[in-house]
């Protein structure tokens, strides 16, 4: 059975950072691209950030770029997203997925890619 188990989240003020973690179970973690998605209040799911299965090559949406960084320990089952230069826009609920897709970006920007999905973790920026 996998399984995605996200933590790290919590409250930060504006200009603050928080690192977020995943830990993977129930698959062979280094052949999954993982992905960063996160959902604010009556919005939909966007992407954040994904990392193929080297760790060699990742991808950000335009709005998080340069302030965050996703990577990932294969010998740890864990993918990472560090955030930093937090703003009040970034308050969401920030989920981890994991896909075996292995193509382009552009779909892997999709929810839809994704083959699993941990619960998710609330991050919220105070301004």
């Amino acid at each position: 059975q996998v399984q995605l188990a996200e933590s790290g989240g919590g409250l930060v003020q504006a200009g603050g950072s928080l690192r977020l973690s995943c830990a993977a179970s129930g698959l062979t973690f280094s052949v999954y691209t993982m992905g960063w998605f996160r959902q604010a209040p009556g919005k939909e799911r966007e992407f954040v950030a994904a990392i193929r299965w080297s760790g060699g090559s990742t991808d950000y949406s335009d709005s998080v770029k340069g302030r965050f960084t996703i990577s990932r320990d294969n010998a740890k089952y864990t993918v990472y997203l560090q955030m930093n230069s937090l703003k009040p826009e970034d308050t969401a609920v920030y989920y981890c997925a994991a896909t075996r897709y292995t193509g382009s970006y552009y779909y892997l920007g999709k929810s839809s890619e994704y083959d699993y999905w941990g619960q998710g973790t609330q991050v919220t920026v105070s301004s």
